[in-house]
């Protein structure tokens, strides 16, 4: 059931060997205590994308709150999971506003990217999942991934990193020691904590070597001539002036409570396919967490798998709605619940309520959105190129074999596409670039190829087994058939999957 659940044992830490099951719980401090866990675990990536995105990191924090109640009432309490603000919408909302967007322009795609989203996890629910395994096969969903963070690269090139380079690779360097040398829970808050080491550097630095000359895009606008104006642009630009690293003055000026900044959304045909191929992205990501899910408690969660994935979407269509941020099932929570061996949906609502209290706070979102440019800069590197290799992780998982050109060549193209940021001008108003070109050519190559080609009967070219993320994509006819299509992912049953949110 959704809400009400049975204490397990005598409320305390369960036994080695035991596990507390969705519909259980500890006693209330201790599921508070795991609560909190969670919120700590989701944190960093809930405010730090919204941050990167332009988006308002108060309100995406309360709606990430409201998204995970909204998800644990539709699958019924039997998917553990919190909804933390994904990440698979950044390269599209980079590329939004470098065309001329605004936030309501950006939260408007986002808004249809989720109803398909919803859509889609309707469709699932009906006709099951080997639909969408064949239309959206690994191959695919891994090169979506993939170009989806590397289009970001010259985000952390152009934007980020120039802004203050030392603390940035200070940053970076801290958050590359912490992965590596920590384990655990440290371990998995890794950006977190990195963002706090930079944000104290960036302190410190102010106040003792003064302050630093870059551009901060949107501050200091001049023209050609080198006369202020207001409207950002080809003939108006961004220049250099002194600032400090951390500007605490909108955090001062804040109230201790109130409602975050909300918005209506606009919808553009544009925006709206530069956002829609992050669907694919998160029905990968969501796929690959309820079956990590499944895996963890032992029980067969495929009968609502479609209802995680819509659950995900309108969770994304309301955030939307009101200008938050997309949201999206959080490996890192997944994590807590594999450390921690407590899978209660009590603890979820516990984190959610905590979120929305947080939300609540103003004072704290305009800490949050005073993150120096710099410490963004350390951070994204990490950060954009995790998503780029999550697609590169897909891959190994399901053996896709580019040894086969119906494999390489699309993907190889797609990539490039994306990453350079190509535009093919259909009509003059109605252009295709970056990401959504890269999709499309990925997903029409492949499926264009595959049905001129069928592979021969030694199996080149079969990719994965049914039980994996992406499911079957393409097999031999007749007996002859052998080779990685009889083989099970890499990716033990028993081991938590998935990738930041």
């Amino acid at each position: 059931m959704a809400i009400g659940w049975k204490l397990h044992g005598d409320g305390r830490t369960p036994p080695p060997g035991e596990v507390v099951r969705p519909d259980e719980r500890l006693s209330w401090p201790r599921t508070a205590g795991i609560g909190a866990q969670h919120v700590v675990a989701m944190f960093g990536a809930t405010f730090v994308f919204p941050v990167v995105m332009g988006l308002d990191p108060n309100l995406a924090i309360m709606m990430s709150g409201v998204a995970t109640i909204l998800f644990l009432l539709i699958v019924g309490g039997r998917v553990p999971s919190y909804l933390g603000t994904s990440a698979s919408f950044v390269g599209a909302v980079a590329a939004i506003r470098a065309a001329g967007g605004d936030t309501a322009t950006v939260t408007g795609a986002i808004l249809v990217a989720g109803l398909v989203l919803a859509l889609i996890g309707l469709l699932i629910h009906f006709v099951g999942g080997e639909v969408i395994h064949k239309v959206f096969p690994p191959v695919v969903t891994g090169a979506v991934v993939m170009l989806i963070g590397f289009n970001l690269a010259p985000v952390v090139a152009n934007v980020y990193w120039p802004q203050d380079q030392w603390v940035g690779l200070a940053t970076l360097g801290f958050a590359v020691l912490c992965a590596v040398l920590l384990r655990g829970f440290w371990g998995r808050i890794t950006i977190l904590l990195a963002l706090v080491f930079g944000y104290a550097l960036s302190w410190i630095l102010d106040k003792t070597v003064g302050q630093i000359t870059s551009v901060l895009p949107g501050q200091n606008l001049l023209d050609a001539n080198g006369q202020p104006c207001t409207a950002e642009g080809p003939y108006c630009v961004a220049t250099a002036f002194p600032h400090d690293r951390v500007d605490f003055g909108g955090v001062s000026s804040a109230d201790w409570f109130g409602l975050p900044s909300m918005h209506g959304p606009d919808f553009k045909t544009s925006a709206i396919l530069l956002a829609l191929p992050a669907v694919i992205a998160l029905l990968a990501e969501n796929t690959g967490h309820v079956k990590a899910v499944a895996a963890m408690t032992r029980e067969d969660l495929d009968p609502v798998l479609g209802r995680a994935i819509g659950a995900d979407g309108v969770g994304t269509a309301l955030a939307s709605a009101v200008g938050g941020a997309p949201t999206t099932t959080y490996a890192e929570n997944i994590g807590v619940m594999a450390a921690t061996r407590i899978y209660s949906t009590a603890a979820y609502y516990v984190a959610a309520a905590v979120a929305i209290l947080f939300g609540l706070c103003p004072k704290f979102g305009a800490l949050i959105a005073a993150t120096p440019g710099g410490v963004l800069g350390g951070i994204t590197v990490v950060l954009y190129g995790m998503i780029g290799l999550l697609g590169a992780k897909i891959w190994v998982e399901n053996r896709v074999d580019f040894a086969d050109p119906v494999n390489l060549v699309p993907v190889a193209a797609g990539v490039i596409l994306a990453i350079g940021d190509v535009t093919l001008k259909v009509t003059d108003d109605f252009p295709l670039q970056g990401i959504a070109f890269g999709t499309i050519a990925v997903l029409l190559g492949y499926h264009v190829l595959n049905a001129l080609r069928r592979p021969d009967a030694s199996g080149a070219g079969i990719i994965a087994p049914g039980e994996e993320i992406g499911g079957p994509v393409r097999r031999a006819d007749g007996p002859g058939e052998s080779g990685s299509g009889k083989g099970e992912s890499s990716q033990s049953k028993d081991e938590p999957g998935g990738g930041p949110g």
